[in-house]
C-alpha cells in the first residue's frame, strides 16, 4: 500500500504583522492543488506579535496554521526561519512546499530544501497536477507537481518534476496565481509552536534597516500604459505619462527600456519584473518578447501601438494600432479628453 500523501504548504510571509499578497496567492493556488490530490492546504506562518492576522490565511482556504512568534523572529533572518521549518516539516511531512520568489523566498527556500535534501524549483510561472511516466527510470509517479516555469532567458517554458523524497518544494513569482475572493466565514486550526532558538540560529543580526517604498504597485493597478525601447529616447517617455493621467492609468515599461536608463525599475513589467493583470493594458513601442508577453499576457484587454506588423505583440493583443508612437499616441489623449 503506497504511504498516505502529505498535505500542501505555503510559507507565509509577513511584515510588521501585514501579509504578503504573494503568500495569500499561493494559499489559493495551494487549496487548488491540494483538492486535486484529496488533501489539504495548511501554512507556516513565523514573525511576532501574529495575534488575529491568522484568521486571514483561514479566510483564503487554509484548513491550519503553524504559528511561531518569538521576538528573535523579528525583523526576518534566514537562520531560525529555516530551523523551524524544517523541524516542522520532519514532523508533518508535506508533500508540496511553496515559497514566495520574493528576496525572503529566494533566501529561505534554497537553505530549507538544502538541510531536507528536498528538490526545489525556483521563480515558477505555474503549477499543475498530473501523473508522470519516467521511461528512463522506469518508474511510474502518480499526481506529482508540475513545476512550470521559463528557461533559457526565456525562449522556452519548461516542465520540472522533482522525483525526490518530499516535500516538492518551489519558489513562484508574485503576481502569477490568481487571488481568490477570501470567504470570512471560514475557520481553521491554529497550532502554535514554541520555538527553540538558540545563540547559534541568532548569530547573524540586523543592525540597521533602511525600507524604501515602491515608486508604483503595478500589480494593484486596473490600468497601464507600458513604454518600449520602441519610443526612442526617455524624452518621449513624457508621452506615456500623458496618456496614463489622461485615462488613470499607472506607467508601465519593458526591460528594454529601464536596460536603457529611462525610467526606474518599479515599472518593469515581464520576467525580470512583475506580472500584472490589469483590466486594461496599452503597450506602445513594445516589440512583445517572451519575457514581456509572461508578465502581461493574462490582462483583461491589450492594445498594442507598434510601426511594425511583425511585432510579437500583436499575436496576443486584442486590438493592434500599426503607426508611429509619436502620432498615435496624442491622437489618442486628444479623442479620450473629447469624449470626458
Amino acid at each position: 500500500m503506497a504511504d498516505k500523501i502529505g498535505n500542501v504548504w505555503v510559507f507565509i510571509e509577513q511584515e510588521g504583522g501585514k501579509i504578503a499578497n504573494v503568500s495569500l496567492e499561493l494559499v489559493c493556488k495551494g487549496v487548488d492543488l491540494a483538492k486535486q490530490i484529496g488533501v489539504k492546504t495548511e501554512a507556516v506562518f513565523l514573525g511576532n506579535n501574529l495575534k488575529g492576522t491568522a484568521s486571514t490565511l483561514f479566510h483564503y482556504g487554509c484548513s491550519k496554521v503553524f504559528m511561531a512568534e518569538d521576538p528573535k523572529l523579528e525583523p526576518f533572518t534566514v537562520l531560525p526561519y529555516a530551523k523551524i521549518i524544517v523541524e516542522l516539516v520532519r514532523q508533518h511531512k508535506p508533500n508540496i512546499l511553496l515559497f514566495g520568489a520574493t528576496p525572503k523566498g529566494r533566501e529561505l527556500a534554497p537553505r530549507v530544501a538544502s538541510t531536507l535534501l528536498a528538490g526545489l524549483t525556483a521563480d515558477c510561472t505555474d503549477l499543475k497536477i498530473d501523473d508522470f511516466d519516467d521511461k528512463v527510470n522506469k518508474k511510474f509517479y502518480k499526481n506529482k507537481l508540475m513545476q512550470i516555469r521559463p528557461a533559457f532567458g526565456g525562449n522556452i517554458i519548461a516542465t520540472i518534476v522533482n522525483t525526490w523524497d518530499d516535500p516538492q518544494m518551489v519558489t513562484v513569482r508574485p503576481g502569477v496565481m490568481k487571488l481568490d475572493e477570501p470567504d470570512t466565514t471560514r475557520k481553521g486550526e491554529l497550532i502554535h509552536v514554541k520555538p527553540v532558538i538558540t545563540d547559534v540560529d541568532t548569530v547573524v543580526r540586523v543592525i540597521e534597516r533602511e525600507q524604501k517604498e515602491k515608486s508604483v504597485d503595478l500589480q494593484t493597478s486596473r490600468i497601464i500604459v507600458s513604454g518600449g525601447y520602441g519610443l526612442g529616447s526617455k524624452e518621449n517617455f513624457k508621452l506615456m505619462r500623458e496618456l496614463a493621467k489622461t485615462i488613470g492609468a499607472d506607467v508601465g515599461a519593458s526591460r528594454a527600456a529601464v536596460d536603457a536608463g529611462w525610467i526606474d525599475h518599479d515599472h518593469q513589467v515581464g520576467q525580470t519584473g512583475v506580472t500584472v493583470r490589469p483590466k486594461l493594458y496599452i503597450a506602445c513601442g513594445i516589440s512583445g518578447s517572451v519575457q514581456h508577453r509572461a508578465g502581461m499576457a493574462e490582462s483583461g484587454k491589450i492594445i498594442a501601438i507598434n510601426n511594425d506588423p511583425d511585432a510579437p505583440i500583436f499575436s496576443i493583443a486584442h486590438y493592434g494600432i500599426l503607426g508611429e508612437i509619436n502620432d498615435v499616441v496624442p491622437k489618442m489623449i486628444k479623442a479620450f479628453k473629447a469624449k470626458v
